[in-house]
């Protein structure tokens, strides 16, 4: 895997908020062979260079991403993700139960608009704001980046500020397509299993938008 510049992807120990590093900290003691840091940007076998399309997520899970180091792996919503990915010729080794191990991407970055797990899954604005000093890189990383898939309302609208919109110019909604900067924008509800359990989002409306994304990053 290709190693991040310094500047795309945050230290271990990144202290920018307090509230976050001080969760991670307690974490840290409790489980010392997590990873228990912030979760840098999982690339493709092939490099940034081979990056097509962009997922953002919210932030790690606490047993997923935080433990593992690698964004949606570990977590019950990584198991749906995968699994479409690979459907779709956008991830190769997708094992059901696994939860990401194995899987390797294609064509494709996975990363979070928060970097560090937060209390109750729950990042705040300010925490927001200070990771934005990382997606607005990563956002600029890929010279071949054709779309960005956000996962989630506030990640889209993380997105969007990134890269310099206005939110209200570009709406989130399921499935909704949008353009910034010579980028796409897909947006789609969660593939959390709350969303799935609860019917907000169906396996079939996640895998169209899947299919959506493949098409414009010409996949297949």
């Amino acid at each position: 895997m290709t190693k991040a510049p310094a500047a795309v992807d945050p230290p271990h120990d990144c202290a920018l908020c307090p509230r976050l590093s001080d969760f991670v900290a307690g974490w840290r003691t409790r489980e010392p062979d997590w990873h228990n840091g912030p979760v840098p940007t999982w690339l493709p076998l092939q490099g940034e260079s081979a990056v097509r399309l962009l997922i953002v997520g919210l932030a790690p899970g606490l047993r997923g991403a935080n433990r593992t180091g690698r964004p949606f792996t570990g977590d019950a919503s990584g198991e749906t993700l995968f699994a479409t990915l690979d459907r779709h010729g956008l991830a190769r080794g997708h094992r059901p139960g696994a939860a990401g191990a194995g899987v390797d991407l294609v064509a494709t970055a996975i990363t979070n608009a928060v970097r560090c797990v937060p209390p109750e899954n729950r990042p705040v604005a300010a925490e927001f704001n200070a990771c934005r000093a990382y997606l607005e890189p990563t956002l600029a990383r890929f010279a071949k980046l054709q779309a960005v898939l956000t996962l989630g309302k506030i990640a889209h609208d993380a997105c969007i500020r990134a890269l310099g919109g206005r939110v209200s110019a570009h709406p989130f909604g399921h499935g909704a397509q949008t353009t910034l900067n010579g980028l796409t924008i897909v947006s789609s509800y969660h593939c959390s299993r709350y969303n799935l359990n609860t019917g907000r989002l169906t396996e079939a409306m996640f895998d169209a938008v899947i299919a959506e994304v493949a098409g414009l990053v010409q996949v297949r």
